[in-house]
């Protein structure tokens, strides 16, 4: 049977016998590949199309666009995929939400977080030694300790105005924050009354 186009569809040459089902069939089972398939979500995209083709497209019901990238194992890129909502962040007793409630979002292997935090008695935080302010959740846990710059604030006795926030990694321990929780560390000794988590990090 000869084919046409870039697809190489099957169509009947002059020579083939009349072979009408088998014809569409074979039509069918070569279209089927460039087919925009339509899932609920990405668990119902592994379940169907675990064994689908390479190249094949998925698309859930929130518009999310994967597209298949390996011929042997359920292995997929995102094209597109809606902002996912921010989750909050466990924070340890005695702390606090400040005037932006702190949480994290996942884009992939990349984690952005955002917030304040303050102690729930009005008192300032201390970052010498290391603080602990949370937890992230355990799918935000990097396999490296991720860094970034924190605020802190700027009035009254503190000079720098800067601390250093920490998601730590595997194996990580510093004082009694361990793999996945936020650390803050700064070099104002008089401390500070709120803290900024606005930062981003690599999971992997």
């Amino acid at each position: 049977m000869a084919t046409i186009g870039y697809a190489s569809l099957p169509v009947p040459a002059g020579g083939d016998g009349p072979a009408v089902p088998a014809g569409i069939a074979a039509l069918a089972e070569a279209i089927d590949p460039h087919l925009k398939h339509n899932v609920a979500d990405e668990a119902e995209r592994d379940e169907r199309l675990a064994d689908a083709p390479l190249h094949t497209m998925a698309v859930a019901a929130d518009g999310s666009v994967w597209v298949k990238t390996s011929s042997v194992s359920s292995t997929w890129v995102t094209v597109w995929e809606p902002d996912p909502a921010w989750r909050p962040v466990s924070l340890v007793a005695g702390l606090s939400s400040g005037s932006t409630p702190p949480g994290v979002r996942r884009y992939g292997n990349r984690v952005h977080v955002r917030g304040t935090v303050e102690k729930a008695d009005g008192e300032v935080i201390l970052g010498s030694p290391a603080f602990k302010i949370g937890d992230v959740p355990e799918d935000c846990r990097p396999r490296y300790t991720g860094r970034g710059a924190g605020g802190q604030t700027i009035s009254g006795d503190p000079i720098v105005g800067l601390g250093r926030i920490e998601v730590l990694g595997e194996g990580s321990v510093v004082n009694d924050g361990t793999h996945g929780s936020i650390m803050w560390y700064t070099q104002d000794g008089t401390g500070s009354s709120w803290v900024g988590l606005d930062f981003s990090y690599w999971i992997d």
